[in-house]
């Protein structure tokens, strides 16, 4: 409870009092965050400035181990970490609300969940511009051709609205042996061959 009285008073300094539709329901303390300052940023119209700033932090991040291990490290004190996030937003050009944001989460001691904040807010513009994103699952990379066709599957179901974007990404694991397993959503389309074979063997057992 305390954390997520934490992340909705990361809005207050700087919300406004029109009501804000939340595009997509996330849970844990990095949804908590991530929703908080997309509500925030809803208000002020910067939906799209703030994603900016927090995919060129993430960036710096990434490429900085040691800023990443500074900000992960549970025992460097909050004040030496606000200050050391401080210096890193002071470098670049971003707006009040992510350098406000940043403040929130140092003086909260939070910015050991940075990346998973960053990626959350990123779900919820995903569902704010009406992304879906599928995960095809394959014994081998499929190529272009395939995942077009997949695609086109998909787009044409009652599982996907005229209105969803689609953003297909395939993973390969050699264990579903062959076939292939699409998630989306909620959804899982299992069509492996192991997930046959399975079937089969407690048919056999049974």
């Amino acid at each position: 409870m305390l954390a997520a009285r934490r992340a909705l008073q990361a809005t207050r300094g700087y919300a406004t009092s029109a009501q804000v539709q939340i595009p997509l329901v996330l849970h844990g303390i990095d949804g908590r965050y991530a929703t908080a300052l997309y509500t925030a940023a809803a208000k002020k119209q910067a939906l799209d400035t703030v994603e900016s700033d927090l995919k060129q932090v993430k960036r710096v991040i990434e490429k900085d181990t040691r800023l990443r291990e500074f900000l992960e490290n549970p025992t460097i004190n909050r004040i030496e970490k606000k200050s050391g996030v401080q210096k890193m937003i002071a470098a670049g050009k971003y707006n009040d609300l992510t350098k406000n944001f940043f403040d929130t989460l140092a003086e909260n001691g939070r910015l050991n969940d940075t990346i998973k904040i960053i990626d959350s807010y990123g779900s919820l513009m995903g569902a704010y511009r009406g992304e879906v994103r599928v995960t095809i699952t394959s014994a081998k990379e499929l190529d272009a051709k395939d995942i077009a066709k997949v695609k086109g599957f998909l787009s044409k179901s009652a599982f996907v609205s005229s209105k969803q974007i689609l953003i297909v990404s395939n993973k390969v694991n050699p264990s579903i042996l062959g076939g292939m397993v699409v998630e989306f959503g909620d959804k899982t389309i299992d069509l492996s061959v192991s997930s046959k074979v399975n079937r089969l063997n407690q048919l056999l057992n049974g």
